[in-house]
């Protein structure tokens, strides 16, 4: 079954939507990965401006090279959240990233956004 997923960035009002593959077993290992090269990269440069906009255009060229394989049609930026979704998952300044599931508030009214959700984890990356 296909399972989709918001990916969120603290401080950027776009949300990341991919159709499917969105569990946390695929999306964690991607994320994590390339988050943690992401931070490296911003430390060693010492560059702290625009880092929300850049972790959402990385993230979606990342995303599109591992999960769309030939269909593009997976993975789509908007500014309204899906409330069909099963995983949301949110990248704080902090470098933490979170795992949300969706209650019943987020499926009647989506635009709680996260305030609709349960937190599932966090972790560092």
């Amino acid at each position: 079954m296909a399972q989709s997923c918001h990916i969120v960035v603290a401080g950027n009002p776009a949300i990341i939507y991919a159709s499917r593959g969105g569990t946390p077993d695929k999306i964690l290992p991607i994320l994590e990965r390339f988050l943690s090269k992401f931070w490296q990269e911003r430390d060693a440069s010492g560059e702290t401006s625009d880092t929300p906009e850049c972790l959402v255009a990385q993230i979606v060229v990342r995303f599109g090279f591992e999960i769309c394989e030939d269909d593009f049609s997976n993975l789509r930026v908007g500014v309204r959240y899906d409330p069909q979704v099963a995983y949301l998952y949110l990248v704080a300044p902090d470098r933490k990233i979170s795992v949300w599931i969706p209650e019943d508030a987020y499926r009647k009214n989506p635009e709680l956004g996260l305030e609709g959700c349960k937190s599932l984890t966090s972790q560092n990356v």
